[in-house]
Formats: C-alpha cells, structure tokens, sequence
C-alpha cells in the first residue's frame, strides 16, 4: 500500500458505511443513522483532502468517491420514501435523474469512447440539496420535529434541481457526443 492509496481505501469504507446506515434508517435508529452520516461525510471531507494534498488523485478514486455519495443518497431516499417521509414521486425524480446519468455514460463509453465525467454547478448544487435534504428529514424523525413547509421546500428545490442538472447533462454530453461521433468510412 502506499501513500496514494489512501484516498481510495477512505472511499471505499465509506462506501461500507452505506448497508449500516441503510439498515439504521429501515429500523428507525435515527441517531445511529445521523452519527454514521457524520463518519461518512467526515470522510468524504478527508479523503478529498488527502488526495489533492498530496496529489494523488487517481482514475479510480474520481469514480468511487461520487458513487459512495450516490449510494449513500439512493439508500437513503428509497427508505425514507418507503417509510413515508419523503414523497415517493422525489425518490423516483432522483433515481430517474442518476439512472440516465449512468446509461448515458455507458453509451458514450461504448458508442464514443472513454470521458472524464466532472461534476457540474448545478450537478453540485444537487448533490448539497439533496445531502441537506435526506439529513433534516432524518433530524425531523430523530429529535426535532421540523415544519413541514421547510422539508417541502427542500423536496421541491431537490425535484427541480435533479431535473435540471438532469436536463443539463444530457444536453451537454449529447453536443460532445455529436462531436466526437467516430466517422464510419471516412
């Protein structure tokens, strides 16, 4: 092991800490849901730290830290909508959202060739939102009971956000796509 690998070993016990905290939410265990949220996003922290601190920044890690983050945000909203506390029609707008995300990169992948998929603005602005919107509905449930007017509105700002970057995303690598689209008998 060296120093490199670091990051990534972070990452994937993270990426550990998903079943725990899945099953933590399913049980109604909320605190023990809301510490291990804490561990992960402690480090989610350290992990991108280390890695830009000493430049070890790998293929591997730019593929494993975002799908630790959308494991741990899918676990959550599917137990949470299935328990009642977040509308199922959100819960299905997000996963829609990832869902044509992961099979667009696919297609490109096979149909075009490799890419670095970077995060955008509004993917980012998603990803906080939903991040924000999972933990005060888990806080809700846990010990303080928030006004529903705050977690509507966190749930309509996630829908049109995951739309949008959804939106963004497919607009986007489609133009890259037409641009890069090998030419048959040329």
């Amino acid at each position: 092991m060296t120093r490199a690998d670091i990051p990534n070993i972070i990452t994937i016990l993270r990426i550990g800490l998903v079943p725990p905290v899945v099953a933590a939410l399913y049980f109604g265990n909320y605190p023990l849901a809301l510490v291990l949220y804490f561990v992960a996003g402690v480090s989610d922290g350290l992990d991108g730290y280390l890695a830009k601190r000493f430049d070890c920044v790998s293929r591997l890690g730019s593929i494993l830290d975002p799908l630790a983050d959308k494991l741990l945000l899918v676990g959550t909203f599917l137990v949470l909508g299935w328990q009642g506390l977040l509308p199922v029609w959100v819960v299905a707008i997000v996963i829609l959202r990832d869902l044509v995300i992961l099979s667009g990169g696919i297609a490109y992948h096979y149909l075009i060739g490799n890419f670095e998929m970077a995060p955008t603005i509004i993917s980012k602005v998603n990803t906080f939102f939903q991040i924000a919107l999972g933990l005060f509905v888990v806080v809700s449930a846990a010990f303080l009971s928030l006004p529903p007017w705050v977690l509507m509105s966190l749930v309509w700002v996630v829908a049109a956000t995951s739309i949008l970057s959804g939106v963004h995303y497919v607009w986007s690598w489609g133009v890259r796509a037409k641009r890069n689209w090998p030419t048959r008998g040329a």
